[in-house]
């Protein structure tokens, strides 16, 4: 396998970060503590989008083709 497959396909696997996450839900089935008046199990949802558009990013830019 060449070097450069390797490396493209080295970072998929926080892939799974984002998807673990909110099935988690017996740590975050709570309301305290509480962000500017928002439940915890609210915000934590609204991270974990956050985490996943962060992951999303990093796995896309480190694996996009340099030629395109």
């Amino acid at each position: 396998m060449a070097p450069r497959a390797r490396r493209a396909r080295s970072g998929y696997w926080l892939l799974a970060i984002p998807t673990v996450a909110p099935l988690l839900t017996p740590l975050y089935d709570r309301a305290d503590p509480m962000v500017w008046g928002i439940p915890f199990f609210y915000w934590y949802q609204m991270a974990c989008i956050a985490l996943a558009i962060a992951v999303l990013t990093g796995v896309h830019l480190a694996n996009r083709d340099p030629g395109r």
